[in-house]
């Protein structure tokens, strides 16, 4: 047994190379995964309700971020999308980075998706979109310590899209949101994941 979680810094879990296939908005992606990391053997079942239900950034410009990146699913799909963004894949385990960097080559968004640990991303920064399928695994503390994080960090007009399964506290993550001030609607419910829209 080993200890890493995809949020260990850096994992020592053999990498066992692999793909994983999927297809957002009619678009197929193949990418590359490895042992380590989130959900490292498919699509994870949350990311896949979040990119089916929440509005992609089509055409959007600005800085996105995707705050837990693993391997990049949801950081190549939006610098897919939106050829005019810059994306942050913010993921603390080094392996994740080293993916999603990868994954950015491999759908033509090397120079605009930066895969950095957290306290790399430039603290001048804001962002248009925030997009999440957070650690929920991490604790209760220290997910809404990640979220006072980053969310101050939208833009004025911007919006976060976060995924969490009800069953691990999709509904109480809504109401700590409300009680933080945040503007939230439950934007989506499908195989018991709930897609939170957020904004100021």
């Amino acid at each position: 047994m080993t200890g890493d979680h995809y949020f260990t810094a850096e994992p020592t879990t053999a990498a066992h190379p692999r793909e994983v296939e999927f297809s957002v908005a009619g678009r197929d992606y193949t990418l590359a995964s490895a042992g380590g990391v989130f959900s490292a053997a498919r699509l994870d079942p949350g990311t896949a309700v979040l990119l089916r239900k929440a509005e992609l950034p089509t055409g959007a410009t600005g800085d996105l971020l995707d705050i837990g990146s693993g391997y990049g699913p949801i950081s190549c799909v939006l610098a897919d999308l939106a050829p005019g963004a810059t994306v942050w894949a913010v993921d603390v385990n080094e392996r994740a980075r080293a993916l999603t960097a990868a994954n950015a080559a491999r759908v033509g968004a090397a120079d605009r998706v930066h895969a950095v640990a957290p306290d790399e991303v430039p603290a001048d920064v804001t962002f248009a979109q925030i997009w999440s399928n957070p650690p929920i695994r991490i604790g209760k503390d220290e997910l809404h310590e990640l979220l006072r994080r980053w969310l101050p960090r939208l833009a004025p007009d911007g919006v976060a899209w976060l995924v969490v399964a009800r069953h691990l506290g999709g509904d109480s993550l809504h109401r700590w949101l409300v009680d933080a001030g945040w503007q939230v609607e439950r934007h989506a419910s499908q195989k018991g994941y709930r897609v939170l829209r957020v904004t100021r």
